[in-house]
């Protein structure tokens, strides 16, 4: 049965009913969260599975106080109870893609609607009301099925969104380099690419077409036009997780163009296969343990994050050296229990993934070592970041971490947590 460490609140994975849940310790550090709904039984699925060490990476975060949460998610909007702001905010700009692929929590490709851009702008501007100046994720569907989307990334700019991020599978960027280009000369700061694997038959598998090539070319537009690029992996067990390590080193290869890597392992919510088996979850730690082996980094490179919940995802820094080799700058030592804000982190993620103006390279005055500017001018253009974002389904979702959730979705009005917005039940 295990050690109960931790009482929270999570949701039935068939009825998403609120109930009660605890995560408990089993032999080995392997941390499993269990349920049990009145109408349809009990329920248990692996968390975290002891590659690194639980305690320390939850940075003392406190848990879920009784008595809160008893609401999520069924009246989230966003409601007093929550404990962060927006650094990120999705906007659903269409629902058709021109892929339909296995995983996608928007159920792309399977609707048609499509707000207009009035509409679309009303909507940015309630964002910014309500939000400040957030990074604004332009999503879907696949948001580069509109014609207008340079218009839009222009007002939102505009409107006072610090950053716009394009959230796409990069097809008509690589075919329409023109489109691509007058989306950059609009603003565009940041292109989240869908980036699976090295290999043609992980995108058919995923995404129902070989794709390898497209991407390439994707990156390449974008990095004539100078925006930054990051690769979103999705993670799947015996799918892709074997080509982590191949993934990074592309990365190295593609700098600087790509700036960064921001691993998803997969969550079952929206269009998924099933309800999962324990055998198909795939836990922060154990991508971390992976990347460590696959890619040469220290595991103790990866920090948690110190704005959402420690056990939403992690991020790493280093410097690309000749041949690319990895230089770790960052250390779960250097982590603390200090709670960083919504606007710290949105300037973390976008001093990472844009790309840096042009500027000459410092000759340095030693031989063997860097002088300051030189290492300052290689954070800024020969840096590559790697994160990650453990999204939560019916079956693991945690309200203790939903509460600190800052990547947020606009809907109607309403400004929501990712988790709470795409949850879906089992069926």
């Amino acid at each position: 049965m295990g050690t109960l460490i931790r009482k929270t609140r999570s949701v039935c994975p068939v009825c998403l009913q609120n109930i009660p849940a605890g995560l408990f310790r089993e032999d080995g550090g392997r941390i499993v969260m269990r349920k049990n709904c009145p109408e349809h039984g009990e329920f248990s699925v692996p968390v975290w599975h002891g590659k690194a060490d639980f305690d320390t990476w939850l940075l003392e975060t406190p848990p879920l106080l009784e008595n809160r949460g008893l609401g999520c998610p069924g009246n989230c909007g966003i409601c007093p109870e929550h404990e962060i702001g927006s650094c990120c905010v999705l906007l659903e700009v269409t629902g058709r893609c021109d892929l339909h692929c296995r995983f996608c929590f928007a159920h792309g490709g399977e609707r048609t609607d499509e707000p207009s851009l009035d509409e679309l702008k009303a909507a940015v501007r309630d964002i910014v009301s309500k939000c400040g100046d957030p990074l604004l994720q332009l999503s879907g569907g696949e948001p580069t099925q509109r014609d207008d989307l340079d218009e839009l990334v222009r007002f939102a700019k505009e409107a006072g969104c610090s950053y716009v991020q394009l959230n796409t599978n990069g097809i008509r960027l690589a075919k329409e380099p023109d489109y691509a280009k007058r989306l950059v000369d609009a603003g565009l700061d940041i292109v989240f690419l869908q980036f699976d694997g090295m290999r043609n038959d992980i995108y058919e598998s995923l995404r129902g077409a070989p794709l390898f090539e497209v991407k390439k070319e994707a990156i390449r537009v974008c990095g004539d036009l100078r925006v930054g690029v990051t690769l979103v992996p999705t993670v799947v067990r015996g799918v892709n997780d074997g080509e982590l390590g191949a993934i990074i080193s592309f990365a190295c290869e593609m700098s600087p163009y790509v700036r960064g890597i921001h691993f998803q392992p997969v969550s079952y919510f929206g269009r998924c296969p099933g309800m999962p088996e324990d055998a198909d979850r795939y836990t922060l730690d154990e991508l971390m343990a992976d990347i460590s082996e696959q890619a040469g980094i220290a595991i103790t490179s990866f920090m948690p994050s110190r704005c959402d919940h420690p056990l939403c995802g992690f991020h790493a820094n280093f410097l690309i050296e000749p041949g690319g080799e990895l230089r770790a700058l960052s250390s779960i030592s250097h982590s603390s229990a200090i709670r960083g804000c919504e606007r710290d982190n949105r300037e973390y993620v976008a001093r990472h993934w844009m790309r840096a103006p042009d500027e000459p390279k410092p000759v340095s005055v030693f031989e063997e070592e860097m002088d300051f500017d030189t290492f300052l001018y290689r954070l800024r253009h020969e840096c590559l970041t790697l994160s990650a974002m453990a999204f939560q389904d019916a079956g693991n979702l945690n309200i203790e971490r939903l509460h600190r959730c800052s990547l947020h979705v606009y809907e109607t009005g309403r400004i929501m947590p990712f988790c709470a917005k795409y949850l879906t039940p089992y069926t």
